[in-house]
């Protein structure tokens, strides 16, 4: 059975910073692709950053130079570092492992950015 659990979640004022993990289980990631979305209330699910099995990353641009996405594959976790925060970052935040026809999704963590 596979599983992504997420943690780093919170509350946290404007400017400050949070740490997003992702850890998986009965899943290798390794030659996965692995992402962090976020849905906020009243809007769609989004991309936020991505890393290829490659390192490859990208990310949207609102978040370009605050956010850094990274992986390790021996320890079968992907992080999201955010600093720089914003309310606008305010959002349930989804970690996303795809590899192959494989697709699954974290249970998700709360950010609250406080103005």
């Amino acid at each position: 059975q596979v599983q992504l659990v997420e943690s780093g979640g919170g509350l946290v004022q404007a400017g400050g910073s949070l740490r997003l993990s992702c850890a998986g289980y009965g899943i290798i990631f390794s030659f996965s692709v692995m992402g962090w979305y976020r849905q906020a209330p009243g809007k769609q699910r989004e991309l936020v950053a991505q890393i290829r099995s490659n390192g490859m990353t990208n990310y949207t641009d609102s978040v370009k130079g605050r956010f850094t996405i990274s992986r390790d594959n021996a320890k079968n976790m992907v992080n999201l570092q955010m600093n720089s925060l914003k309310p606008e970052d305010t959002a349930v935040y989804y970690c996303r492992v795809t590899k192959a026809w494989l697709d699954y999704w974290g249970q998700g963590t709360q950010v609250t950015v406080s103005s």
